[in-house]
């Protein structure tokens, strides 16, 4: 028995074969093409939704915000992390050697932008000890100014000092996000947590070397390149004889108040509700005192001098200094970058949610980019902040919205009666900020124990933190 085979198929005409397959023309398989791509990026309201979220995330925990439960919590973290900002942002703008006023812009901008972008919902942004040295070595090399110079030679190198300082922020916002278009945010994987923290408690040593001039009264050249630390050390050592009696005093009394209270803030913080603003407090005290004794022209007591009120005007940075802060500012973007993120995975861990490392990358690349525009010098998370956010019962990034408000009054109003502020006082708060990172070295003998592989690259972390970044300038 034979089988029999039946196929069937279409009739085409000539003019429904060339509507279904074309005419093999290239100009009309040309169309097609671009008609299939034109589908394919063509972007649907829900999916162009979802990439907005992704991007924006504020679009995403907003409308899910439980106002009566957590807005308590996020206005009172909010409002005494915006305390805080006020002494640090002038005291780390100091390490930046910029003016304070662009410490309390540095203060605000970030602030506000991660607030939009970011997905750490304790994460508090701003001035940074270690991230601020780093960039204060690059400015020192490029702007160098005299200790005799004029009036006019000091004003023109601060807009100088200020556009470098910016154009490392520009360069560093510009890296970030060539690094989250690559998806580079996987890196954060491979942090080891006692490497970040052996490089930020080496750098503790040096904010507080680079400070005793100041602590002191001490007119010296702020030394850059290799083994400054050294030298700085070795020149306070050498001319403590000319040490200004008025501003040790102003020093031993900060330093014998905002040591104990930090303590106390450290030891009673679960029955806190929120934490003495002690450093807000003393440059208030300190004011007043400098001002009604007038320490500046009595006793030859540096003062922080003409704070501008209002908003700053948007101007581009020194963009022609490019190049020359390239190589630094990779490792200002990374170490900025490795503290962020850290610590936005150690409180996700915590709290019990996630972050995403890429929109991480996203969320400060922005943040220095928008905010080197409007003078300020590089940010990143940090520690004392983001540490006090969370305890003061922080609940979500909405509390960079009342920490913002806090600093933009003080900008708007109350800047100028900084005036009479001494710098002593500010040193003594750079110092004493540093506190969790030096009692990270309590942790060693454990590391030991536990791991000795791991303790070794700590000791060499703290050894290279103390040398620049090959063939730059020292950057710590």
């Amino acid at each position: 028995m034979s089988a029999s085979v039946a196929v069937y198929r279409n009739i085409y005409t000539e003019d429904r074969f060339k509507q279904a397959y074309g005419t093999g023309d290239k100009a009309d398989e040309g169309e097609r093409l671009r008609d299939k791509l034109f589908r394919r990026c063509r972007c649907s309201q829900p999916a162009f939704l979802h990439l907005l979220k992704e991007r924006v995330p504020i679009f995403n925990w907003l409308p899910k915000y439980r106002f009566k439960k957590w807005i308590f919590g996020d206005m009172v973290a909010g409002l005494t992390v915006g305390i805080l900002h006020i002494p640090q942002g002038m005291a780390f703008a100091l390490l930046t050697s910029v003016a304070p006023i662009y410490g309390l812009y540095t203060s605000f901008f970030p602030v506000v932008l991660y607030m939009l972008f970011g997905t750490g919902r304790h994460v508090s942004t701003g001035t940074f000890a270690v991230v601020s040295l780093m960039t204060g070595s690059v400015v020192e090399q490029l702007v160098p100014v005299g200790l005799n110079a004029s009036s006019a030679e000091a004003a023109e190198a601060e807009a100088q000092r200020i556009g470098v300082a910016s154009a490392v922020a520009f360069l560093s916002g510009i890296m970030m996000i060539c690094m989250f278009g690559l998806q580079l945010g996987f890196l954060s994987t491979y942090l080891s947590e006692p490497i970040v923290k052996a490089f930020t408690s080496a750098a503790a040593f040096h904010v507080t070397v680079s400070q005793l001039q100041s602590m002191l009264g001490l007119r010296l050249t702020r030394y850059t390149g290799p083994f400054s630390l050294f030298k700085t050390l070795a020149s306070v050592l050498e001319n403590l004889p000319h040490t200004n009696l008025a501003e040790f005093l102003i020093s031993l009394v900060c330093l014998s108040v905002l040591v104990p209270m930090k303590e106390v803030n450290t030891r009673f913080r679960q029955r806190l509700r929120t934490p003495v603003p002690v450093e807000i407090l003393t440059v208030i005290i300190a004011t007043g005192v400098a001002y009604g004794s007038s320490l500046d022209t009595r006793y030859d007591v540096q003062i922080v001098g003409h704070i501008p009120a209002g908003f700053p005007q948007p101007r581009l940075p020194a963009l022609q200094t490019l190049p020359e802060v390239a190589g630094d500012t990779v490792a200002i973007t990374f170490v900025g970058y490795a503290v962020s993120v850290s610590l936005a995975m150690i409180y996700a861990d915590k709290h019990s949610y996630s972050i995403r490392p890429n929109q991480e990358l996203l969320a400060h690349g922005i943040s220095n980019t928008v905010s080197s525009l409007f003078t300020c010098f590089p940010s990143s998370a940090t520690l004392a902040t983001t540490n006090i956010l969370e305890s003061a019962g922080g609940f979500t990034q909405l509390s960079g919205l009342f920490t913002s408000l806090v600093v933009l009054v003080v900008l708007l109003l109350i800047g100028p009666l900084f005036y009479f502020l001494p710098k002593a006082v500010l040193a003594c708060i750079n110092v004493t900020s540093l506190r969790q990172m030096f009692l990270q070295f309590q942790d060693l003998p454990d590391l030991w124990r536990i791991s000795k592989m791991d303790f070794v690259s700590v000791c060499l972390s703290h050894t290279c933190a103390c040398q620049p970044f090959v063939p730059l300038s020292d950057p710590i």
